[in-house]
């Protein structure tokens, strides 16, 4: 074998892998299950087995799933293992078939097919025509009937995601295409299975994650934390055989080789540090965002237990995972085992990091902008602009954002003079260049609501993260489905919420009026996210940040308003299409990354945050902000050349395999083109507004900048340096005895 290409980083393992006892039992059982659905007698068109069964003893899946799952009792391992044995057979075996003559109309009928085979428990599955389905019809039969409704189909899911995103895979390695880093994430999710691994651990432990919190953000953050560790991973251990030997081009290692032009060994570290990030945010998740959703929630003791039993079963996978990957001969893995029980600082330095910033830093002058990748033009503003402008002054004064703000130290939170300046009419005209004169009014109001909001919250709650998680409370109440039935606003975000959910919403049928209220719900959430971090003095994980900006920038609220006209045309599933998912994530992340460029030194230096693309990448990858300024942009320009891409090559397939009328196809282009408006507008407005420049800063905050000798502002000061709260009262001896004696 030729040599490695790089050595194995050490790895941050805070928990030891253990084994399960049944572990022969479960080896002898899978490679007797593997033979008799005929996945050792399989043969691609090459002419060779696709595994023989020297193959499946090497790969030993049943020592895997011992140390993945190293509690569960003799039978419920046996059919974990088989179902591991069945998503690398289909791995393979799809390999074998399509992946090498790139066979892309056969690839997708053999996926379609796949789904037949997952069915409802009143259905029977058609007659399995190769290995991959019998396995499938078999494992599918023997695991339904344990589980829930609910379970089901979040199992069916992730398992179609599992197959169907094959595809995605495919189709950049005949296009010789390398996915950006941001898509690489994401779509590692859905084609790397890890999600599906989540579900399987449910099953493993008998606790099913609650229906009512699979979707809750600590949740989401645990499987989607759990699952880029875990696929991270296997990208180290198997870059050898994936790049090097057959050729794909979908391996986190590669990806960073490209976009940042470094040697392997140096990307290959960097997989590594971000594998320790996602690990510390997943500690994270667990320790300080499960508990505050068991109280908000109101859930009961036996399903606190449910979601404890499955998070530790999502760490023992983390932990068996990488003791199998360092020992399988499917991987590069010299010297693996080894440091498989090595500890590394490394990750403690981190952790410490991305805890030691003070704020306020001194940034000097705004960010040196680097040159921005923007194909189109923005479009000239609107004839209404003027109206907008005056309507949009006048509603926010008899909203009272212009009054003195309870709470903020400087009394107003904004004046006429900053409003005016914001001009959030001219963006809006850009937004949405086509809008009406109420169609823009409405847009205006709420550019001008979010904005207030987003500078309320760190101003009115910098240290109080319950009053904000109660003013979210009150605010959903102004959110009502019947688009009627609302409280007494007791504040201006209340006030301007109810006069545009009510003029928003009125006119929505009801699953429109839902999904618009979700859109608002997650931004206000985010909200209250960014406080957290502030209060934990905590840079956030990279893909934390990256996922969560799209909500604090009120991304998917701005561009829900386009989607709302669309009206019945357009078949929910088609939104939910990995195409359809990746243009709007590509649009949205330019546009977050567009303010991040712009705001560097108005978050940074006046407002001591830390919520900032360009200083996340400072943090993760101790550069200076120059260098990450760069590395910034140039993730736009690769987000905007994927919207590119998508537009004219994965929509017009898109439309081919829903089989869409002109009528659908003609709305979606149409929506490609307002999302090209969106990205455009967004940036001009950014470059003519005032809000992020010195003068304008410098006035804004005078009084409550602090001098250079001196990091905290009076108006946000910071939390001090010791543990508090409940049975932390010795940790502050000596200042409580200093009270007595005084």
């Amino acid at each position: 074998m030729a040599a490695e290409p790089f050595v194995l980083p050490d790895f941050y393992l805070p928990h030891p892998a253990r084994r399960n006892p049944h572990e022969e039992h479960a080896r002898r059982h899978s490679n007797e299950w593997a033979e008799r659905m005929g996945m050792l007698d399989s043969v691609g068109p090459s002419g060779k087995l696709v595994w023989s069964a020297q193959d499946l003893a090497a790969h030993d899946y049943a020592l895997m799933c011992a140390y993945t799952h190293p509690d569960c009792d003799a039978a419920m391992l046996d059919l974990v293992t088989d179902w591991y044995v069945w998503v690398f057979f289909f791995d393979d075996h799809f390999l074998e078939l399509f992946k090498y003559d790139r066979d892309l109309r056969g690839a997708q009928a053999h996926l379609d097919r796949l789904d037949l085979f997952m069915t409802e428990p009143h259905q029977s599955p058609p007659e399995p025509g190769n290995p991959a389905e019998a396995g499938l019809a078999d494992l599918w039969a023997r695991t339904v009937p344990l589980m829930s409704d609910g379970w089901r189909d979040r199992f069916r899911a992730s398992t179609h995601n599992l197959a169907v995103e094959s595809m995605w895979e495919l189709d950049n390695i005949d296009r010789h295409r390398i996915a950006n880093p941001m898509e690489y994430v994401e779509m590692r999710r859905r084609v790397g299975g890890a999600p599906w691994s989540a579900n399987l651990v449910e099953v493993a432990v008998g606790a099913e994650v609650p229906a009512a919190l699979a979707e809750a953000r600590p949740m989401r953050v645990l499987r989607d934390a759990f699952s880029d560790a875990v696929h991270l991973r296997n990208d180290l251990f198997s870059y050898q055989r994936e790049v090097q030997q057959e050729g794909e081009n979908s391996n986190a290692v590669l990806v960073l080789e490209t976009f940042l032009g470094v040697p392997a060994q140096q990307a290959a570290d960097l997989v590594n540090d971000l594998i320790t990030s996602r690990l510390q945010q997943f500690e994270n998740t667990v320790f300080t965002e499960v508990p505050v959703m068991f109280a908000e929630h109101s859930v009961p003791p036996h399903e606190q237990i449910a979601v404890a039993k499955y998070a530790k079963g999502l760490q023992d996978w983390q932990s068996g995972g990488h003791e199998w990957h360092a020992r399988s001969s499917r991987y590069m893995n010299a010297g693996g085992a080894t440091r498989a029980a090595t500890w590394s600082p490394s990750g403690e330095r981190r952790r410490a990091n991305q805890y030691a910033h003070v704020g306020y830093d001194r940034t000097g002058a705004a960010l040196e902008l680097p040159e921005l990748y923007m194909p189109f033009p923005f479009r000239t503003p609107s004839p209404y602009l003027g109206q907008a402008r005056t309507h949009g002054l006048e509603w926010a004064e008899r909203m009272g954002f212009l009054d003195v703000a309870p709470g903020v130290v400087t009394g107003q939170l904004w004046n006429a003079g900053l409003l005016a300046g914001f001009d959030f009419a001219y963006c809006a005209s850009m937004i949405h260049a086509d809008a009406g004169p109420e169609e823009l009014d409405l847009s205006t109001d709420w550019l001008t609501w979010g904005t207030y909001g987003d500078d309320l919250y760190p101003a009115r709650y910098g240290s109080d993260l319950l009053g904000a998680k109660a003013q979210n409370a009150r605010l959903r109440l102004f959110l009502p489905l019947d688009a009627a039935t609302m409280p007494e606003p007791a504040n201006p975000l209340e006030r301007g919420l109810a006069d545009l959910w009510r003029r928003t919403a009125g006119p929505m049928k009801p699953s429109d009026r839902a999904w618009f209220r979700a859109t608002v719900e997650t931004m206000v959430d985010s909200w209250a996210w960014e406080l957290a971090n502030q209060l934990q003095r905590r840079i956030p994980d990279p893909v934390d940040y990256v996922e969560m900006r799209r909500a604090t920038f009120g991304a998917d609220l701005t561009m829900s308003l386009a989607r709302v006209g669309h009206g019945n045309l357009v078949p929910q599933e088609v939104y939910q299409t990995r195409t359809m998912r990746q243009l709007d994530n590509a649009a949205q992340d330019y546009a977050c990354f567009t303010n991040d460029l712009f705001s560097y030194q108005k978050e940074i230096e006046f407002e001591g945050e830390v919520h900032n693309m360009v200083f996340v990448l400072e943090s993760f990858l101790g550069c200076d902000r120059a260098r990450a300024g760069d590395i910034v942009a140039e993730l736009m320009a690769e987000r905007m050349r994927q919207f590119e891409h998508i537009v004219a090559e994965e929509l017009p397939a898109m439309f081919e395999q829903f089989a869409l009328d002109e009528q659908v196809r003609d709305v979606l282009t149409g929506y490609a083109l307002e999302l090209r408006d969106w990205m455009s507008g967004i940036l001009q407005w950014h470059r003519r507004c005032p809000r992020y420049q010195e003068p304008e800063l410098i006035e804004r905050y005078r009084g409550s900048v602090p001098a250079p000798d001196t990091p905290t502002p009076a108006r946000a000061p910071r939390l001090p340096i010791r543990p508090s709260g409940m049975g932390t009262a010795a940790a502050r001896i000596e200042e409580l005895f200093a009270a007595v004696r005084a």
